[in-house]
């Protein structure tokens, strides 16, 4: 708790542009050496200070002491297209909930976070194939098959310790990596096509996989290709992992078809797999089993909607919200009395049926009191 208070002080001073000794000064401490104590965790805040926090700093109290919330903790990196910042920060505040709600409970009921943290050990200065390798790398390492993109989810949570999430998000929200000092956390738009997903999925792995050599924006537009170097990288980790090139070279020579037959073999490709026909076809360039000329010639029109031709998009069967693992740690929660179930469905924006629904969804042994 002391750590909690001491962070949120720090987040509320920065947030209102106040200097260490200004918040020395509202407190009527000697000297800033307090205050720095205090946000580090090193000296406990009593009581009476922390009404006066509430007073004089204008938040409530629940601002400073709620373990479900996430506030100056957490940094994200989203994928967006559009989106406003007051949107966004609105939406990143919502999600917080869930993470920091997980982030309290799990270790409470036997699911904490591994010790170790996996690193790709690159940097902004590696090259793209050495981004490529390393996909090809985790793709084989970690036995993702034939298509990677099923399995990639159940790796990343089961062996790599990473919370994902399907979430419902605003439209132009495709999803976000947050890095906590004990959690890492990737947010999925579940209403996107699959092939978008998918490449998101993979795209936040590579930030979290390579956070500490080269932290990433705290936003970003969602595209498989361009962007900053550091995105160029991901997106080049992303695409291999889907699409590694033994799982590729099945499809035979990819030069030799013509041009409806390539698209035709694009889209059937793109479905098998599980992306787009956009990143297919992108990774083909990269590989240099596609010339850059002729993948331009290509008519985007009949690549869109993950491989689907014609204007129509196809219908989208969105995965479960959240995820297995989380629900579980939810669950238990419940069953073991550290959360009301009322809390619990409050928390996820779900109805106690709803809630009841999802457990039932997702294979989860709904708590005995619901």
């Amino acid at each position: 708790m002391t750590n909690l208070i001491g962070a949120r002080i720090k987040a509320l001073r920065e947030e209102r542009k106040l200097s260490q000794d200004d918040l020395a000064r509202i407190f009527g401490f000697k000297d800033r050496q307090t205050v720095s104590a205090i946000e580090t965790g090193e000296r406990r805040v009593t009581a009476d200070e922390l009404l006066l926090a509430v007073e004089k700093l204008g938040a409530p109290l629940d601002y400073f002491t709620d373990p479900f919330l996430l506030v100056g903790e957490g940094r994200f990196s989203w994928r967006q297209t559009n989106v406003g910042s007051g949107v966004l920060g609105a939406y990143e505040r919502n999600a917080g909930r869930w993470i920091a709600a997980f982030r309290a409970i799990a270790p409470q009921v036997g699911r904490a976070s591994p010790l170790l943290r996996r690193a790709l050990g690159l940097t902004r200065h590696s090259r793209f194939e050495d981004a490529m390798d390393a996909g090809e790398r985790f793709a084989a390492e970690f036995g993702l098959g034939d298509v990677p993109a099923r399995r990639l989810a159940e790796v990343m949570e089961r062996e790599l310790g990473i919370l994902v999430l399907m979430v419902d998000a605003f439209e132009g929200i495709s999803g976000a990596a947050c890095r906590l000092p004990e959690l890492d956390v990737v947010l999925i738009n579940r209403h996107e096509v699959a092939g978008r997903r998918h490449f998101d999925l993979a795209h936040e792995l590579f930030h979290i996989l390579t956070w500490d050599a080269m932290p990433p924006e705290h936003s970003e537009e969602a595209q498989e290709t361009g962007g900053n170097r550091v995105e160029q990288l991901a997106n080049n980790f992303a695409s291999t992992v889907l699409m590694p090139k033994a799982v590729l070279a099945r499809y035979g020579e990819w030069a030799e078809f013509g041009d409806d037959d390539l698209i035709a073999r694009l889209n059937a490709a793109a479905d098998e797999l599980l992306v787009t026909a956009s990143a297919l076809k992108w990774r083909l360039v990269a590989l240099d089993w596609l010339k850059l000329a002729r993948a331009r010639a290509i008519p985007d029109a009949a690549l869109r909607n993950n491989g689907h031709n014609g204007r129509e998009a196809p219908k989208v069967v969105p995965p479960l919200l959240f995820s297995k693992p989380f629900m579980e740690v939810i669950g238990l929660a419940i069953d073991e009395g550290r959360v009301s179930t009322r809390r619990a469905a409050g928390l996820l924006d779900l109805t106690v049926e709803d809630l009841t629904g999802l457990f039932v969804a997702h294979g989860v042994e709904p708590p005995a009191e619901l």
